[in-house]
Parts: structure tokens; C-alpha cells; sequence
């Protein structure tokens, strides 16, 4: 069983999916932030990302001021 007070496994929002974050764990990436240095199209590609979830990671680094590579 997680320890809880290990944190969470990731910061993504909740609404990307879990499928999607857990893709994007599966990946390496742990922190919405990793994903400025990626192209909105190569987390796409990752098998459990849909267009939603790029929607919703990108309203999310919006809030942050960030945006995926190249945006």
C-alpha cells in the first residue's frame, strides 16, 4: 500500500484521466511542468491520451503561464 505521506504520484489535474496520467507516469513524467519541454503531439502519441486530456494539460500549464514545447 502507497505511503500517504509520500505525496501524490504526479500533479496532473484530475480531469486529463487516468488512463492519460497514467501514460504520462509511465513515460517519466511526473510534473506538469516536465511537459514544456515536450510537443503537445508527442504526449498525444503516448497510448491513453486523447485529445481531452490534452485540452485539460494545456488549460492547466496555461493557469501556470507555461505551455507545451513549441506553443
Amino acid at each position: 500500500m502507497a505511503d500517504p505521506s509520500a505525496g501524490p504520484e504526479d500533479d496532473f489535474p484530475h480531469g486529463a484521466g487516468n488512463p492519460a496520467r497514467s501514460a504520462l507516469r509511465h513515460a517519466g513524467y511526473t510534473r506538469l511542468a516536465q511537459l514544456t519541454e515536450v510537443t503537445a503531439a508527442e504526449v498525444l502519441a503516448l497510448h491513453g491520451v486523447g485529445p481531452k486530456a490534452i485540452r485539460v494539460l494545456r488549460e492547466a500549464l496555461a493557469a501556470e503561464g507555461r505551455s507545451f514545447a513549441g506553443e
